[in-house]
């Protein structure tokens, strides 16, 4: 099991530093009855990424050893595909990203954070987490991964879990930084968002190119 972890470990990275949900719950912090918005945003990511991985883990493990040895190459032909898909949007992201000098522009939908109640937040991080569709083929990458390991039940929930924590990590952290430190939460939550709001494009290029070729490399192993 502690294997199979550590193989989806840049995965569960890729997951938690997703610029997006960062803002989106920092922005929710830093508003009026911020605690209730932003335990429901964290309740909501959470929920995505276990669901999501989930989904992917048992279709995963469906898929037979279909050739002598035990190899896989129908899951191998999947997660080259993944690896691909991931790539292209690594690429997407680098020639979307902002002219040196100009301020990069947020989703619309962001602006209106400062009014969503503790539902609808829970409802975004859940669309954030397991529809987006850059989390979506980490999360299917993941599954995958997962999935082609025979766990048992036990052993398959508790790596489901520990990776959804472990990928949750950064929108937990600011939660619990806002809960028990509000008084100094502000500044230090304030300039990790001006911050991820500059560099939002380089981090999911890079993360992507590496997630895309290690997944690329494990789908070459299944055959």
């Amino acid at each position: 099991m502690l294997e199979v972890i550590g193989a989806t470990l840049t995965n569960a990275a890729a997951i938690a530093v997703s610029p997006i949900p960062i803002i989106a719950v920092i922005l929710m912090l830093m508003s009026p009855r911020s605690t209730r918005r932003g335990l429901a945003f964290l309740i909501g990511w959470f929920v995505g990424i276990v669901i999501a991985t989930t989904l992917f883990t048992l279709l995963a493990g469906a898929i037979p050893a279909d050739a002598p040895g035990g190899s896989r190459p129908i899951l191998g032909g999947v997660q080259l595909l993944l690896g691909l898909g991931l790539l292209f949007l690594g690429g997407r992201q680098w020639h979307s990203r902002p002219e040196s000098g100009t301020t990069p522009e947020l989703p619309a939908w962001m602006s209106k954070i400062d009014q969503m109640r503790a539902l609808p937040a829970a409802g975004l991080a859940f669309a954030l987490a397991a529809v987006n569709p850059k989390n979506l083929l980490v999360a299917a990458a993941a599954g995958s991964e997962i999935g082609r390991r025979n766990l048992h039940a036990g052993e398959l929930i508790t790596t489901i879990v520990v990776f959804s924590l472990i990928a949750a990590l950064s929108v937990l952290v600011p939660v619990l930084f806002a809960v028990f430190a509000p008084q100094t939460s502000a500044r230090g939550l304030s300039g990790i968002r001006a911050w991820l709001t500059v560099n939002n494009s380089a981090i999911m290029t890079v993360l992507l190119v590496i997630l895309g070729a290690n997944v690329i490399g494990k789908g070459l192993g299944s055959f």
